[in-house]
C-alpha cells in the first residue's frame, strides 16, 4: 500500500508510460483538472496558465524575499571592504585634484564618507558648512539631476494605446495577450499599475451637472490641464505620491484654469500661460522653454490617444489633488485658501473628465492638430528670436572690429 501511494503522489515519476502517465495527479491550484506541469521553483503541479499564474503569487513573493534577504545579507560590507572602498575615494579625489580640479567641484569629507560606509543615514544637517555650499551648487547647476534615473511617462509606452475603458467610463480594461508557447508568465510590458486606473464608479451624465449647455472653451481648459499634469509629473519624475502636498500645490500654480479659475479662449492663450510658468525663476532649473516644447508634445500625444487615455490622466490628476487635500487637513499651519483651491480644483477636474468621456473620438484629433500648430509657432518664434540675437551679436563684432581699425 505505501508503494502505490510513492507512485501517485511522485513528482517526477522515472519511468512515465502512456498506460501511467505522470499528469494523473491532480492540480494543486483548482483542484479539478489533472495537472501537466511543475514549478521549478517549488514543484507544485498545475494543469494551466491560469493556475501557475494564481499559484506562482505566493511562490514568486517567497522567492524574490528569500532572494532580496540573501542579496542585502552579502551587501553588509565587512571592515576590510569598508577600507579598500575608503582608499579608492580617497585616491580618486587626490588624482581630481591633481587633475586641476576647481573649486566648485563637490566633495566629501573624509568623517562624512566613513559615516556612508558605516551604512548610515546622511542628511543636510550632517554636511559642513563648506559641503553644504558645494551640495547647493551641484543641485542648482543640475549635476545631481544625472544621478537620478530617467523616468518614462506612462503615455509614452505602447500599453498606452491600448486602453479602453466601460461605456460608463468606469474601471481600465486591457486587452487580453495572446498565450504564448511558454507556460512561464513573461514581461508584456502590461504590468498591473503601469497605466493609471479610471473610475471606480460610473460616470455622471454632464446634462445632469448642468443646468445650461457646456461651455465651447472646455477643450482649451482641457490643455491648460493636460499640460499642468505632465508638467507636475515630470518634475516629480513620476512619484507625485511622495510629496502630495506639494505636487497638488505645482499643479495648480502652473494651470491657469485648476489654480487661479481663469478662463482662456484660445489653446494659444492657454499655452502662453502654461510656457510662462515653465520659464519662470521657480521651475527655469527643469530646462526653461525646451522643457515647455517637449510638455507641448506630451499634451499632444495624449490627445491623439484619444478618450481613454485622456480619463486615466485626468483621474490620476483627481487622486493627486485629493491626496494633497487629505494630507492637508492634517497641517493646521496651512492656509485655508490652498485647501479651497483643491476642493474646487477637484471638482472642476471631474466635470472635464465627464465632458471628455461624452465627446466623439474625433474631436482629439482635431484638437491635437491645434496644439501642434501652436507649437510650431511657438518653436519659429524661438528661431527667429536666437537669429536676431545673433545678427545683433555680429552687428557688434564688426562695429567693434571697425573702430578698432
Amino acid at each position: 500500500m505505501a508503494e502505490m501511494n510513492t507512485i501517485l503522489t511522485s513528482e517526477k515519476p522515472s519511468n512515465p508510460s502512456p498506460l501511467d502517465p505522470p499528469n494523473r495527479i491532480i492540480c494543486h491550484v483548482c483542484q479539478k483538472q489533472f495537472s501537466q506541469y511543475t514549478c521549478p521553483r517549488c514543484n507544485s503541479r498545475y494543469c494551466s496558465l491560469q493556475c501557475y499564474k494564481s499559484h506562482s503569487i505566493r511562490c514568486t513573493e517567497s522567492f524574490m524575499r528569500e532572494n532580496v534577504v540573501e542579496e542585502l545579507r552579502q551587501m553588509q560590507p565587512n571592515d576590510e571592504t569598508k577600507q579598500k572602498m575608503l582608499e579608492i575615494l580617497k585616491r580618486h579625489s587626490e588624482e581630481e585634484e591633481m587633475d586641476g580640479m576647481d573649486e566648485d567641484d563637490f566633495l566629501l569629507s573624509e568623517e562624512t564618507i566613513q559615516k556612508v560606509l558605516s551604512g548610515g543615514s546622511i542628511s543636510f544637517d550632517d554636511l559642513s558648512v563648506e559641503e553644504k555650499k558645494q551640495f547647493q551648487r551641484a543641485l542648482a547647476s543640475g549635476e545631481l539631476s544625472k544621478l537620478i534615473e530617467p523616468w518614462e511617462p506612462w503615455w509614452l509606452k505602447p500599453s498606452a494605446r491600448k486602453i479602453s475603458l466601460s461605456k460608463e467610463g468606469t474601471l481600465l480594461i486591457r486587452p487580453l495577450v495572446e498565450q504564448e508557447a511558454s507556460l512561464a508568465p513573461q514581461d508584456d510590458g502590461e504590468q498591473s499599475g503601469e497605466i493609471p486606473p479610471g473610475l471606480e464608479v460610473p460616470l455622471t451624465p454632464v446634462k445632469k451637472l448642468l443646468s445650461t449647455e457646456p461651455s465651447p472653451l472646455l477643450a482649451v481648459h482641457l490643455v491648460d490641464i493636460i499640460y499642468s499634469y505632465c508638467f507636475t509629473l515630470r518634475l516629480y519624475n513620476g512619484d507625485w505620491q511622495s510629496d502630495a502636498i506639494g505636487s497638488s500645490v505645482v499643479a495648480l500654480s502652473v494651470s491657469s484654469v485648476l489654480g487661479q479659475g481663469g478662463q482662456p479662449e484660445t489653446v494659444g492663450e492657454a499655452l502662453s500661460f502654461c510656457l510662462e510658468k515653465t520659464c519662470s525663476p521657480d521651475y527655469k532649473h527643469m530646462g526653461g522653454l525646451q522643457f515647455g516644447l517637449a510638455l507641448i508634445s506630451d499634451v499632444i500625444t495624449l490627445l491623439s490617444l484619444g478618450s481613454s487615455a485622456l480619463i486615466c490622466a485626468l483621474c490620476d490628476l483627481q487622486r493627486l489633488i485629493q491626496s494633497g487635500g487629505r494630507e492637508l487637513k492634517s497641517e493646521k499651519s496651512r492656509k485655508s485658501e490652498i485647501k479651497n483651491k483643491l476642493k474646487l480644483a477637484e471638482r472642476k477636474i471631474y466635470f472635464i473628465i465627464c465632458w471628455v468621456h461624452e465627446q466623439p473620438g474625433e474631436a482629439w484629433s482635431s484638437l491635437a492638430a491645434i496644439v501642434e500648430a501652436e507649437k510650431k509657432r511657438v518653436m519659429e518664434y524661438r528661431n527667429d528670436k536666437h537669429s536676431t540675437r545673433m545678427k545683433n551679436n555680429s552687428e557688434t563684432q564688426k562695429v567693434l572690429i571697425e573702430e578698432m581699425k
